[in-house]
């Protein structure tokens, strides 16, 4: 199966990465958790459970091949398998994420590349550098947030600088921590379409997609805090967006994509919606 490549978050999804959430609960990382938390909510296990099976079964309706990373007492956050590791053009890059109760991700990832026959193109070595930030828009344009907190400017500069060798233009786009990674407020849904919060993201970041044939819905702050702009493409004019964020998923049908939209809500509340679930190994160019 190995070498995967990835050449554009909107390529037809192949194969993709996601970890059952046996071990899930919310810790309070992040702005979104801790508002869940301060709020008395608390994870259901079941809950997660089922819903995580409906998001793979939505997977496997869109004909995309599923693996599985196996799960971990000690790393509650595995679920979240888009940050570990990022599949570039050139393959698999594996990040330096920030916090301390998630770095231990990466043994685990590395031992499940290797027994897949799975080369590492780059290993991240500078700052911290998180995946949720990393967004291939196609095949030699990218952008990556770097908020200084889940990824800053050296992460964020490294991976620019080698992506920038293979003749890849790369825009850093710097935005508040408060935010989390800037899939909570940008995210590709489809080739020139995007879904981004335009109430927090700099006009001059909107003015660039622009000039690069690539407009956005708007995703107003409230509803990307409760993760709306955390969408997947699926290709193929498809996309998963979780079934709660009702008027963004009718905004994607009038444009003609078909939505899957699996219940997210108890993933949502932590911080985290499809598009952070999931780590695509492989996409059709």
């Amino acid at each position: 199966m190995p070498p995967w490549t990835v050449a554009s978050e909107t390529g037809r999804l192949a194969d993709v990465l996601v970890c059952a959430p046996d071990h899930y609960r919310w810790i309070p990382t992040n702005a979104i958790a801790r508002r869940t938390l301060a709020a008395g909510g608390q994870p259901d296990l079941q809950g997660l459970q089922a819903q995580h099976r409906e998001l793979v079964a939505a997977l496997e309706q869109a004909s995309v091949r599923v693996h599985h990373l196996p799960p971990q007492p000690h790393l509650p956050y595995m679920a979240y398998t888009r940050d570990s590791v990022v599949v570039t053009h050139r393959g698999p890059v594996l990040c330096q994420l920030e916090r301390p109760q998630r770095r231990g991700e990466y043994a685990h990832l590395l031992d499940w590349h290797e027994a897949q026959g799975s080369r590492f193109w780059r290993k991240s070595s500078a700052g911290t550098l998180e995946g949720g930030d990393v967004h291939i828009l196609r095949p030699g344009l990218a952008v990556i947030g770097a908020s200084g907190g889940r990824t800053d400017l050296d992460g964020a500069g490294q991976l620019a600088g080698w992506l920038r060798e293979e003749g890849w233009e790369v825009r850093i786009e710097e935005f508040d921590e408060h935010f989390l990674h800037l899939d909570v407020l940008f995210c590709l849904a489809a080739p020139g379409l995007a879904v981004a919060c335009l109430d927090v993201l700099e006009e001059g970041f909107t003015t660039w997609l622009a000039g690069h044939g690539i407009r956005c819905l708007p995703v107003p702050y409230r509803e990307a805090m409760r993760l709306g702009c955390n969408i997947l493409s699926l290709g193929g004019g498809r996309v998963i967006s979780a079934a709660e964020s009702r008027g963004l998923n009718a905004a994607l049908r009038a444009e003609g994509l078909t939505v899957l939209d699996p219940a997210l809500g108890l993933f949502t509340a932590g911080g985290g919606g499809p598009h952070c679930l999931t780590c695509p190994l492989a996409r059709d160019a």
